[in-house]
Parts: structure tokens; C-alpha cells; sequence
């Protein structure tokens, strides 16, 4: 990827990976994704924020040599996922005047995954400021989006907030420069729903923090840069608020047809009551976007057969991912098909524990729906339609 001008003396150096299609080894990246580092030029001081992920790293060099950096005075490391940090133990070896700014809590992870040397650091706490010369850097501590000990650098004269995670995308574009692309605020609502969403509340008083300031750019590790920032701070707002939609998310699975009938007239039964209905076919689903349905969604809806005494293992998967991510979800229900008797009920109500939602009575039948069987599904309907009216949703 080239060298990008944000401002003048401000530029992106980062790293585009566009055939990456695994984050951690379970987040599909249907997009690829960016590793974000930006070269800040001051008129006494050269400073680069965070670096990039070490298999992309032979970019990085080739853009700071491309600019002629022949010294960097400070790596600002906003968190220290090997993504962001990777790179750092290689500037250091390449700038070795370079001194590593961070706080305690990321100075700690840094030696731990990297082993860089203790006086390497320079320490830093909330509010504090680095001058560079004609440009000032201003830490932010914003933990747990999605680290406890990630932070964001605001350079304050340029008034350029550098977020890390926070507001990014896994998104390989060579824009990476918007005004406003709904392209990337969906990738963008992604990254939340499979990274950030367990962290809502706390994420919600980042916000605040963050928006304290004069914000005229977001420059984030991952995606591109928002020329306006009030386009992501607004979905972002939306996306950590008590607000649901008149929405069913609906993993399921079936082995051989009687689930899959009931998901059927499900689905019918939620439209013809004018919810919207997001249904999911575990073994062949994008994980991402059943997260992304997660995020709006009042009601989950768990459709699953009995394999020998419980469900299928890819419908307790999604429920221990749902019970994970902690959506803001207010109704859970399960409908399902079984051959014999099991505790299949059991096993999926107990793993929602970290999830506070209202339990609506089931509809689990033996073998292949009857008529009677219908008629229990569109009571299921009528009570998540009652219970969305409720709400003021529906």
C-alpha cells in the first residue's frame, strides 16, 4: 500500500491485507482488512502511532523508506495485540533511539508478548501530552475496546483522534480516505458486533470521553480514516443504546427436514405479523453476520434437532457466540425437533447466562410437525409480536 497524506507532515504507513479471510482464527473477513500505523512529522520530533500486524510488516518499512524517515523518536503503542504491536521489536531494532510511549497496563502486556526491554518505555497516564514540536499528542484511556488496556492518541492541533480499535472496520480498500460510505460503516458495524459488543457499557462512556474533545478526523488501527467523524460516533451511539428492533434473529439447524419445516412456517408466521425475521443455516453460516443481527435484535429464536441426549453442537456453538457477545437481546425462545427424550431445553437455557433476556415457552415436538405443532409456532409468533408491542417496537 502507498504512503497517504491525512494532513500535511501527517500520513498513513499501514499495512493493506487484502487476501486475509481469519481474524484469531474464528472471525471471517469477508473484506480483508488494513493494520493502521500513521507517521506524525513535528517540527523537533518524529513520532509513529502504532505499528502493524508482522506479516504485513516488510509494508511498513517500504513506506517509512519511501518518506525517508531516518529516525522515529517515539512508537506510540495504543494496545498491544500482536496486530498493532507486531511490528515494534523491528522499528525498534531499525530506530533504536526510539523509545516505546504507552501506559503501565499496555507496558506490561508489550513485555510480555514481545519482550521488549524495560528501558525502552516511556510511561505515560491519562490526559498527559507529548510535544513533538509544532504538534502535541494527548493520551486517552479508553480500556476495554475491546483490551483493558487500550488507549487513543489526540493530536491535538490537527485535532485527529487515533482510536485503535475503537470505530474501526476490517475493511482492504485503497480509499482510505471517506466522507461517508455505508460500505464501511457495515464492516464497521461487523468489527463492532464481533469485538466491541461485549464491552457495550463501557464502550458507551468512551464515547462520552472521547467526544469531549474537537474531533475533525477519526484515524483508527484498522479501516479507513473518517474525514467525518460524526458519521461513525452516530452509529456507534446507536449500536451500544437500550434500543432494540421489531427483529428475530433465527440460527438454526436441521439433519433431515423436520426443524428446517417449523424454521419454514416460522419465518412466515414472524412476516405475516410484520416482524422482521433474520434466519441463520449454522453449518454453512458467516459467523460475522449472525453478530451483526445480534446487535439490534429484540428476540433470539434457537431452532435446533436433538442429537442424542442435547442439541447440535452448532446450535449450542452459536448460543455459547451469542451468550458471549452479550447483545442487548430483551426475548429468547427455542423450537426443534427430537426423536426421544434429552435435556436439549436444559442445555440451551443454560448457557445464556450472561444474557438478560425473558424466556418465552418453547415449541420442541417429536418427529415431523403436525398440525398441532403449527398452531404452538404461531402462538410463539403471537406472544414475540405481543411482547415487541410492549416495547414500542412493533
Amino acid at each position: 500500500m502507498a504512503v497517504i497524506q491525512i494532513k500535511p507532515d501527517i500520513y498513513f504507513v499501514g499495512a493493506i491485507h487484502w487476501d486475509r479471510k481469519l481474524f484469531d482464527e474464528l472471525i471471517p473477513l469477508p473484506d480483508g482488512t488494513s493494520y493502521n500505523a500513521y507517521l506524525i512529522r513535528g517540527s523537533e520530533k518524529i513520532a509513529l502511532i502504532d505499528t502493524v500486524d508482522p506479516a504485513t510488516e516488510s509494508q511498513l518499512l517500504r513506506n517509512l523508506n519511501h518518506l525517508g524517515v531516518e529516525r522515529i523518536d517515539y512508537i506510540v503503542s495504543n494496545h498491544a495485540e500482536q496486530d498493532h504491536s507486531g511490528s515494534i521489536p523491528k522499528i525498534l531494532e531499525l530506530y533504536p533511539m526510539a523509545k516505546v510511549v504507552t501506559n503501565q497496563k499496555c507496558k506490561a502486556f508489550l513485555q510480555d508478548l514481545l519482550l521488549i526491554p524495560d528501558d525502552k518505555f516511556v510511561v505515560i497516564g491519562d490526559g498527559e501530552r507529548i510535544s513533538l514540536g509544532n504538534k502535541t499528542l494527548e493520551f486517552i484511556m479508553t480500556p476495554w475496546v475491546h483490551w483493558p488496556e487500550t488507549m487513543s492518541t489526540y493530536l491535538v492541533e490537527d485535532k485527529i483522534l487515533f482510536s485503535c480499535d475503537f470505530f474501526g472496520s476490517h475493511l482492504a480498500t485503497s480509499e482510505m480516505l471517506i466522507d461517508e460510505d455505508p460500505k464501511v460503516i457495515e464492516d464497521a458495524k461487523r468489527y463492532y458486533a464481533e469485538i466491541m459488543m461485549p464491552f457495550r457499557n463501557i464502550i458507551r462512556k468512551n464515547i462520552d470521553k472521547v467526544t469531549k474533545y474537537e474531533i475533525e478526523m477519526i484515524a483508527p488501527s484498522h479501516g479507513p480514516v473518517y474525514r467525518r467523524p460524526e458519521i461513525i460516533i452516530e452509529a456507534y451511539k446507536d449500536w451500544v443504546s437500550d434500543k432494540v428492533k421489531n427483529e428475530v434473529v433465527l440460527p438454526y439447524v436441521s439433519m433431515h427436514g423436520s426443524t428446517k419445516r417449523m424454521v419454514d412456517y416460522f419465518i412466515d408466521a414472524l412476516i405475516e405479523r410484520g416482524i422482521t425475521v433474520k434466519p441463520c443455516n449454522l453449518p454453512s453460516a458467516d459467523i460475522g453476520k449472525m453478530a451483526m443481527a445480534l446487535v439490534d435484535a429484540a428476540t433470539l429464536v434457537i431452532a435446533t434437532p436433538m442429537v442424542l441426549a442435547g442439541a447440535h453442537p452448532a446450535a449450542v456453538y452459536a448460543v455459547f457466540l451469542t451468550n458471549a457477545l452479550r447483545p442487548k437481546l430483551k426475548f429468547a425462545s427455542m423450537i426443534g425437533s427430537y426423536g426421544w427424550g434429552g435435556r436439549m431445553l436444559d442445555q440451551i437455557k443454560g448457557l445464556m447466562s450472561n444474557l438478560k433476556v425473558e424466556f418465552l415457552d418453547p415449541v420442541l415436538i417429536k418427529g415431523y410437525p403436525k398440525e398441532a405443532d403449527f398452531r404452538s409456532l404461531d402462538k410463539l409468533a403471537d406472544m414475540i409480536l405481543q411482547k415487541h408491542k410492549e416495547l414500542g417496537i412493533a
